[in-house]
């Protein structure tokens, strides 16, 4: 039996975890409170005033045709940096779960990027693919294919698509590559002595163990998408050409920061919030069902 770990005074507990929750407090649930009220407000040109307005900041977002068109490339943007980084992270976990020599240096190499901060990650595909100097453009100019992201929306798109995903697929790889691990090779070695193949063995033995970890990276990648790849944005294309790549983070900042719309921009983030609020119950309604523990 265990012994149960007992606090002697009531208080300790509260005091180890003070720390934490004043972060939290501070950092997350002031600045969240704050968004909420500031969405109720309309500043003055000079920002000397405010107003309350209810919920004018609202209506006036919804019937401003640039947010859809950002809640639509938002969309395209997040499940795009999802499919790409989960996918490839889980093929390159696979092939590290299979090296036998080397595989400590393999590993390695396949972490780094995760140090890289966003707006580096970005910088460094921007001048890959950038049509002048950009060796990515260079090659693709030489099969025939211009590039330019700088006046093509998809192109833009895409480049910080990949940008994204490639920062993220370190994050992917790690869990990935611990959820095969813990699978017993039994089970493999068996459905290997029955004659099924690579493919079959991974489809109907490995995968479906791997439900639990692809959904709970499902879930961090969505967030990771909706909020974190503001700096790869803003460093290559912000948000353009046009607002062909204007997420809705990039919008709330846009309009808050440049545009001044200290109001607007706060209904948007709470919008944000709750939307990416929704997806989250979603997944956890629907998706989870399908996870085997």
């Amino acid at each position: 039996m265990h012994p149960i770990p007992v606090f002697r005074h009531r208080w300790l507990p509260w005091a180890l975890l003070a720390p934490q929750l004043m972060v939290t407090l501070v950092f997350f649930v002031w600045p969240a409170l704050e968004a909420i009220y500031q969405a109720f407000l309309v500043q003055d040109p000079f920002g000397m005033s405010s107003r309350f307005v209810w919920f004018d900041n609202f209506i006036q977002l919804f019937e401003d045709p640039k947010y859809f068109e950002s809640l639509v490339s938002t969309l395209v943007f997040s499940a795009g940096v999802t499919v790409l980084s989960m996918g490839l992270s889980l093929l390159l976990a696979v092939m590290a779960d299979g090296v036998v020599r080397g595989a400590s240096v393999y590993k390695m190499l396949l972490v780094w990027p995760y140090a890289v901060a966003p707006a580096i990650a970005g910088i460094l595909w921007m001048f890959m693919f950038d049509p002048t100097i950009g060796i990515v453009a260079y090659a693709l100019e030489q099969i025939g294919y211009h590039w330019n992201h700088r006046v093509n929306g998809d192109e833009a798109m895409l480049l910080v698509v990949i940008a994204a995903a490639w920062k993220q697929i370190s994050y992917n790889f790690l869990f990935f590559l611990a959820g095969l691990q813990a699978i017993p090779r039994s089970l493999i070695e068996a459905a290997a002595i029955d004659g099924a193949r690579p493919f079959k063995r991974f489809w109907t033995i490995v995968f479906p163990l791997l439900s639990p970890t692809s959904f709970f990276l499902l879930v961090v990648n969505i967030v990771y998408a909706f909020f974190d790849t503001f700096g790869i944005i803003h460093a290559v294309t912000h948000g353009g050409p046009g607002t062909s790549t204007t997420t809705l983070v990039y919008k709330v900042y846009h309009d808050g920061f440049i545009g001044l719309d200290l109001g607007g921009s706060a209904a948007q983030s709470v919008m944000l919030m709750l939307l990416v609020g929704v997806l989250t119950v979603v997944q956890f309604r629907y998706i989870e069902r399908k996870v085997q523990y």
